[in-house]
């Protein structure tokens, strides 16, 4: 029986990978699928349509600003100076794909909402 390279990895080689599976059909040729976007695309009523679309802005625009505030709150607790595993602004700016100042005004920005939200 010959080893079809599919099995057990021979001592000292690396892993080795097995090809993709084949298709047993071809996927239908220039078939796009309709986009659907909360069924916005099936709303005929501009009035009901802008309604609708408000009510989703506002409500994507709020999420993200908690999304935000999170990411405040997170970044302050990373660069708590009490925390042993402290990152620096430059750490968590390279996590968040932020620049330092950004990062520093982040960080303060975490610090307000904790003192907000400790009991005093």
């Amino acid at each position: 029986m010959s080893d079809s390279g599919q099995g057990r990895e021979p001592a000292g080689e690396g892993p080795q990978f097995r090809r993709p599976a084949a298709l047993f059909f071809e996927p239908p040729a220039g078939a796009s699928e309709q986009e659907h976007f909360f069924s916005l695309e099936s709303i005929t009523d501009p009035q009901e349509l802008l309604g609708r679309a408000t009510e989703l802005a506002v409500a994507f625009q709020t999420a993200a600003d908690r999304a935000v505030e999170f990411q405040a709150v997170a970044a302050a607790q990373l660069a708590d100076p009490a925390r042993f595993d402290r990152l620096s602004t430059a750490a968590i700016a390279d996590r968040a794909g932020w620049t330092e100042d950004y990062t520093e005004r982040m960080v303060e920005f975490g610090r307000q909402l904790l003192r907000r939200r400790s009991p005093s």
